[in-house]
């Protein structure tokens, strides 16, 4: 992989992610939506953990049911990173059976929580800081990361390793689930991107491009404004699963924008966003 290259996508799927996720998106002021719990919910235990990596020390949550071994989840915050709305979604998936980690995806830059008060998505300060911050997850190093959080993930008491792992991503996480996939394919067996960009790019290390190298099942729930503004991309990756001979659900949500899914997104569309997640649950019992 050509870190290169990949600093040229990163900076031409950061410009479309400040136009749409900060244009419509998360309100990291706001108050999260409480989501609803599962029927049937497990008991769990959620705690801070560092995870040491090739490039440091990466914050994250993990969380899981209160007793047993379950089944795991990587999960790629979007571009405003860890915080109170992606603890509770983590947290309701654990609820549903499953040990879930949930990273700092800018652990090189910065330690959750980023955000003072009244912060917003649409401001300078924090449209800069996240182009910068981001810059550093090229290629390579969120292999690297990849690499990591699933060894660290294997070494859970609550995960059963007898049983793939998963993973998660919203947004610039959509396409880091990929490359999660293709760098630790014998672990990773389910993948979910939910409004992700730039998963096909015409650059020579495009997350599309590393499809062959997957065992994963797939889910890619796109925005509606999204595939307006890009309609093809979703064509190629569907084009590339079923040349691998990879099972891949890919849906435009209709009426739901950049960032529906979080519960504190100013995008946040609940009855696409509870559909989205009720395909995830089917997806992860099915593959994991």
């Amino acid at each position: 992989m050509c870190d290169e290259l990949t600093a040229a996508d990163n900076d031409r799927a950061l410009a479309a992610f400040s136009r749409r996720e900060f244009g419509a998106g998360v309100a990291a002021a706001a108050a999260v939506i409480a989501l609803p719990i599962p029927a049937n919910a497990f008991a769990i235990t959620g705690r801070d953990v560092v995870i040491k990596t090739p490039d440091g020390e990466c914050d994250a949550y993990f969380v899981a049911p209160a007793g047993g071994k379950h089944p795991a989840v990587l999960v790629w915050p979007d571009i405003m990173g860890l915080r109170p709305a992606f603890r509770q979604m983590a947290d309701r998936l654990a609820q549903s059976g499953y040990a879930v980690l949930t990273v700092n995806p800018f652990y090189r830059s910065a330690k959750a929580p980023y955000h003072a008060p009244g912060d917003t998505p649409d401001s300078a300060k924090i449209r800069e800081q996240a182009f910068e911050w981001r810059k550093l997850i090229t290629a390579d190093a969120a292999v690297r990361d990849a690499i990591a959080f699933i060894a660290f993930i294997d070494k859970q008491k609550e995960t059963d390793t007898k049983r793939g792992v998963g993973t998660t991503g919203y947004c610039m996480g959509g396409p880091l689930t990929m490359r999660t996939a293709a760098a630790v394919p014998n672990r990773v067996r389910a993948g979910a991107s939910f409004h992700g960009g730039g998963l096909a790019t015409d650059a020579p290390d495009s997350p599309h491009l590393l499809v062959p190298k997957m065992k994963a099942s797939y889910l890619f729930a796109v925005a509606a404004n999204d595939d307006e503004r890009n309609p093809a991309e979703k064509e190629k990756v569907r084009e590339a699963f079923a040349a691998a001979k990879l099972p891949a659900e890919i849906e435009v949500y209709a009426g739901a924008n950049h960032g529906w899914c979080p519960p504190d997104s100013r995008a946040y569309n609940q009855a696409q966003a509870e559909r989205a997640w009720e395909r995830l649950l089917v997806l992860l019992k099915g593959a994991l």
